[in-house]
């Protein structure tokens, strides 16, 4: 009798070999990460996509269970950095707090902005507001909590209260510290948003996608992140398969502008185009004239020189509002010794120009691409001179 016991106390009801319990802890992490990008993130966040009724509460119950996160709060401090994105009102900014300090205290940043009720009201609409969500999940958010504690300690004995604090830490390490820290610090852009975003890894597994976090602040509202053709979002893999079962409908996705062969002229659909994708452009920029430019003077310069284009060649393709002075001088530098740089540098600054003139009317905008395009093909610069034929094809109509 007292083996039985102690059997039961060591093991539980589901005794499972040592790596059994490893993977039981991934799967029971992996639904939570699912639950936070999915239901809490693209759901309920920024709307990109519709969730059936009974799919959207067992996404919000295991949240609760798992984590004790109320969706109102989440959803309203994600909106608000969203909003105030790298400024002293952001809740978690890397640039203002300090990498470290939102890395490792990432969960202590997040308590902290729930208790401003008045930002959390401000940006919340939307979110949950039945009899359930009041008087259960926001109400009692640490009972599901212990519940999940008494239910893992039954089925799998003492290595449950193991499992149990990874799926504690699993959200405060990599959701409020690596993709709020790491996502704005380290990695790389595919597109010059006007904040530090950064795809952290191409292969969003762990974290469900999150870590594709540049690619999210380029375009917020779509429900896939991945952007490049070797990029993987595997929370986009469980939308499309909710969809193929009719549990979930898509309401937007990120998608390139179209090209159209063979057209010559910039007219209205160019215009939108090019108005509705500036970070499709620019990021077609960088890779189709910058990166030749550069290539071209990479190859013709000495060591000392290929040295500072090392130090410098991201510079030339970065968001200017985020240089600062000695970042600016070190650009000058190597703008004002390499001239063919400096101009097609200048060229993408005067294209930028042209598409924050919105107070202009649709028809003063195509005469100044127009008129962008047509300098752009008599620079006698090779890649500019194809960007600006092929900028002419672009179209928001399916080709």
């Amino acid at each position: 009798m007292i083996d039985s016991i102690l059997s039961f106390i060591s093991q539980g009801f589901i005794p499972l070999p040592w790596w059994g319990y490893g993977v039981v802890a991934l799967v029971l992490t992996h639904i939570t990460i699912v639950s936070v990008t999915v239901y809490l993130h693209r759901h309920q966040a920024h709307r990109a996509l519709e969730l059936n009724p009974l799919v959207s509460h067992f996404f919000r119950f295991w949240l609760w269970l798992t984590t004790g996160m109320i969706t109102a709060e989440w959803v309203g401090i994600h909106r608000k950095h969203h909003a105030t994105c790298e400024t002293v009102d952001d809740p978690h900014s890397p640039k203002i707090l300090g990498i470290d300090k939102v890395l490792w205290e990432g969960v202590e940043l997040y308590r902290a902005a729930t208790k401003d009720r008045a930002s959390i009201e401000k940006y919340r609409h939307g979110t949950p507001d039945d009899w359930i969500e009041r008087h259960l999940y926001a109400k009692y958010p640490t009972v599901g909590v212990a519940l999940i504690l008494i239910i893992d300690v039954l089925l799998f004995g003492a290595m449950g209260l193991s499992i149990w604090a990874i799926q504690m830490l699993w959200i405060p390490l990599f959701a409020a510290g690596v993709i709020n820290g790491l996502g704005h610090w380290w990695g790389y852009r595919n597109f010059e948003s006007r904040d530090m975003s950064t795809n952290i890894s191409p292969f969003g597994i762990l974290v469900g996608g999150e870590e594709l976090h540049n690619n999210h602040h380029a375009f917020p509202s779509s429900a896939k992140l991945s952007a490049r053709w070797w990029e993987f979002d595997i929370g986009w893999m469980y939308i499309r398969m909710l969809e193929l079962l009719h549990l979930a409908r898509i309401k937007k996705v990120n998608r390139r502008p179209q090209i159209v062969p063979g057209k010559e002229a910039v007219d209205m659909d160019t215009v939108r185009a090019v108005i509705l994708n500036p970070l499709h452009v620019m990021a077609h920029y960088a890779r189709a004239v910058i990166q030749p430019v550069l290539r071209d003077e990479w190859q013709c310069a000495g060591e000392t020189c290929r040295r500072r284009f090392r130090q410098t060649r991201w510079l030339l393709i970065r968001e200017a509002s985020l240089m600062d002075k000695s970042m600016s001088q070190r650009l000058e530098k190597v703008l004002a010794q390499y001239q063919k740089l400096r101009l097609v540098y200048q060229f993408r600054q005067q294209l930028q120009v042209v598409w924050s003139k919105r107070a202009e009317s649709q028809e003063q905008l195509r005469q100044s691409l127009q008129d962008w395009c047509a300098r752009a093909e008599a620079t006698g610069i090779q890649s500019l001179e194809e960007f600006a034929r092929r900028l002419r094809g672009y179209s928001v109509q399916a080709v």
